[in-house]
């Protein structure tokens, strides 16, 4: 080679951008940055970027390996005598000869640049399914808590085969088409790359003889009954979760999970506010204006409120206790009463008698106040 030629080639360190005590880390990491900058497939017509690809792909190939790196710390390029696209430095010319396999340098990078997969064989294990059970409830029923089966239909391990797929006796075979590696080689320009194998998905194997129980699927069907305990005080789009009870994995994958998802149906009267209640309370004039005494129903059964005198229509009572459960915990919320004064619709003669004498010994003075104030006049009698 002759000086000129020396002179004029890049450093390979610089050209790679790492200093010379670089590890081999340092050299594939600054390398995969390179080539996904420079590579021919982003960089179409372009001489330019084309060569910076090859540059960096011959340091790289130089300094990775050994022995070329310390004849190369030592001599420089007059180690290979041949510049870039030279015969003697790569074992064969190209300037790709003898370098690394590329599934190995750059990793995962096809996948990013092809989505082609990175070159590794994939697993045959495969976790199961995550099911889904929709149970609806009664009002009451998630409030006390339940217990009931349910029935799911899922993917069981084969018995006839033990999860194999495959005929009793037999086995997976290797995968003729990519002999077992799970990856095939395609040739992409001036440098081959792998993609997942179709035949077996990547997995290496096939199976050559499926079990009849199974047709080679390693699961099977079945209904499968499941006791489901509710606890007291659900609400309405609880999940409870059932470990290992979704479908069977396959290859000695594991289970996947049941998630029992509950609907809670609403109660007639009562709405539900955390794990408080809250219903309306009708009452009539004279109840509200005298107070009085009325029987409400909660769910643990009847229980007496006392209504003092004056009340106001929309005063709320809090009966202490006789709410929803608080769930996984001891104690209950509170039912809210709310009353309201109704005014009756139609009267009877009598009726209508008495309240116009009432009318007369009860006035209020019909001027306008804004809410705010209406508000506080309602709390003073309250």
């Amino acid at each position: 080679m002759s000086p000129s030629a020396n002179v004029s080639k890049q450093d390979y360190y610089e050209v790679l951008g790492v200093s010379r005590d670089a590890s081999d880390q340092e050299l594939k990491s600054s390398y995969r940055k390179l080539a996904m900058q420079f590579h021919p497939d982003r960089n179409p017509n372009n001489p330019e970027a084309e060569e910076k690809f090859k540059a960096a792909s011959e340091a790289y190939s130089v300094l990775t390996d050994p022995e070329k790196r310390a004849a190369y710390d030592r001599y420089g390029h007059a180690a290979f005598g041949g510049g870039m696209g030279g015969g003697g430095g790569f074992d064969g010319g190209g300037p790709f000869a003898g370098a690394q396999d590329l599934g190995d340098v750059f990793g995962d990078l096809f996948g990013e640049m092809f989505n082609m997969g990175g070159g590794r064989k994939a697993s045959r294990v495969q976790r199961g399914r995550d099911l889904r059970y929709d149970l609806t409830l009664e009002f009451e029923e998630a409030v006390f808590g339940k217990q009931t089966e349910i029935h799911v239909r899922r993917s069981e391990t084969c018995a006839d085969c033990g999860g194999t797929g495959a005929a009793k006796g037999r086995g997976p075979v290797t995968c003729p088409q990519c002999a077992g590696r799970g990856q095939v080689r395609f040739q992409q320009g001036f440098f081959s790359v792998s993609r997942t194998c179709a035949h077996c998905s990547g997995t290496g194997q096939i199976i050559s003889d499926p079990c009849t129980g199974c047709h080679g699927d390693t699961r099977v069907q079945r209904d499968h009954t499941i006791l489901v305990k509710v606890p007291a005080g659900v609400e309405d789009g609880t999940r409870i979760r059932y470990q290992g009870e979704g479908d069977a994995g396959r290859f000695g994958g594991p289970a996947g999970d049941l998630y029992v998802v509950l609907a809670v149906k609403d109660h007639k009267f009562f709405e539900r506010d955390g794990d408080d209640l809250h219903c309306v309370m009708p009452i009539s004039f004279p109840q509200a204006a005298l107070g009085t005494e009325i029987e409400i129903q909660t769910l643990d059964g009847e229980t007496t409120l006392k209504i003092p005198e004056g009340t106001q229509s929309g005063k709320e009572f809090r009966v202490r206790g006789k709410g929803v459960p608080h769930l996984n915990a001891h104690g209950k919320g509170d039912l809210i009463v709310e009353i309201r004064v109704q005014t009756p619709g139609k009267l009877t003669k009598q009726q209508r008698e008495l309240m116009r004498q009432l009318g007369e010994v009860m006035t209020v003075e019909n001027t306008p106040t804004s809410r705010s104030l209406f508000s506080k006049m309602k709390d003073i009698f309250s």
